[in-house]
């Protein structure tokens, strides 16, 4: 039916169609995303779960078994943080001494190059203090509110990973229903593929973590930097938001090593290892481990970590990728969506549209890429 329409009204349809696909991901993120999160981990868990059917388990405890695992692993990491917060908190007089020694060389600093002099600055520092002591009393009421969004979050994704492993023949069931018997093949190897990417994705972010943080913490212990080990963790972790958080992470990584010393070059030590371990994860460890035959142009991906952090927060920038990558495999094996897998791809053309009009069309073309491994 939809193919007898004109291009223009199929091609505003889709426009009303991700408008509305956006508003309903706002309006029902609440509900949307821990099902979303739970989604992509009961896939990442569908190999243990298949494991222990086939030693015979019970369904049941084949899919308490894996969630278990899940439970200990985010209760090993909460242990952690918890106990580099306490160590902080020892070290708090230390740290306040460290804070007023580079706030006094600062401010020594300013005074030689501008006419502001050390009373000026003190006055305008109290007054900043001043409004950031009244924004954080306007933000405790909204803190309980989010922490107690947060709870419910991590309260509801067990329950959800358990049915969706429990009624998964169900939902396959339903997906094929949507289709022709003819293009079952095709949702078939979507389903397989989807399944790939987002386990190798998933899993490869859990490597990741690792070695990140053994290779960080490790280095910045060796060279004798003060809570190495949180900084290395707090990076990795930070490093799984692309292009965003390795940035937040440098910004908290200078902001522990300021605090815990008085002098500037544990600060480029921490700038310099970051760097070093960022090139080694990009380059070499990352695309060995991942190996991604989905594979998102920057721009998009870069967009698509801004939209779902501004949709869902923290969990929206996480789980932008797989989403994206989840979409370009729907897209390409699409005809009537083909463009907008093209539109997320990362695959240039050989040569410029404008000027070959075969490269216009839906058909596979040659790309750069392509050409320059031959």
């Amino acid at each position: 039916m939809t193919n007898n329409l004109p291009l223009t009204v199929k091609r505003s349809i889709e426009l009303l169609g991700l408008m509305a696909i956006v508003a309903v991901m706002v309006i029902g993120r609440d509900i949307i995303m821990p099902m979303l999160m739970a989604f992509f981990i009961s896939i990442m868990l569908l190999p243990i779960y298949r494991f222990l059917r086939k030693k015979k388990f019970p369904e049941t405890l084949a899919i308490i078994l894996p969630i278990l695992l899940v439970a200990l692993f985010v209760a090993l990491i909460v242990w952690f943080f918890s106990n580099q917060i306490g160590i902080l908190v020892k070290d708090f007089p230390q740290i306040k001494a460290n804070v007023t020694q580079h706030i006094n060389s600062l401010s020594d600093w300013i005074s030689r190059i501008t006419h502001y002099d050390d009373k000026q600055q003190k006055a305008f520092i109290q007054d900043k203090s001043d409004d950031l002591m009244n924004m954080g009393t306007s933000l405790a009421g909204s803190t309980a509110v989010t922490l107690s969004g947060i709870f419910v979050f991590i309260g509801l994704l067990p329950i959800y990973i358990y049915l969706m492993l429990f009624y998964k023949d169900i939902l396959l069931r339903f997906i094929f229903m949507w289709f022709k018997a003819d293009d079952h093949p095709k949702v078939k190897e979507a389903i397989y593929e989807t399944e790939s990417i987002i386990k190798s994705y998933l899993i490869g972010l859990l490597i990741q973590i690792t070695y990140m943080t053994i290779l960080l913490g490790g280095i910045l212990m060796l060279v004798g930097i003060k809570h190495a080990l949180l900084i290395g963790v707090i990076f990795a972790i930070l490093n799984l938001i692309p292009y965003v958080g390795a940035l937040i992470g440098n910004v908290i990584g200078v902001l522990l090593t300021l605090t815990s010393s008085q002098e500037l070059w544990p600060v480029i030590t921490v700038l310099g290892v970051i760097a070093f371990v960022q090139f080694l994860d990009n380059n070499i460890l990352m695309p060995r481990i991942v190996g991604s035959k989905v594979k998102i142009n920057a721009l998009f991906a870069i967009l698509g970590v801004f939209i779902g952090g501004s949709i869902a927060g923290v969990s929206g920038m996480f789980l932008a990728l797989p989403i994206v990558a989840v979409l370009k495999i729907i897209f390409d094996r699409t005809e009537s969506f083909k463009q907008w897998g093209v539109l997320l791809g990362d695959e240039r053309p050989a040569k410029s549209p404008m000027m070959f009009p075969s490269f216009r069309k839906k058909k596979p073309v040659a790309t750069k890429s392509g050409l320059e491994g031959k």
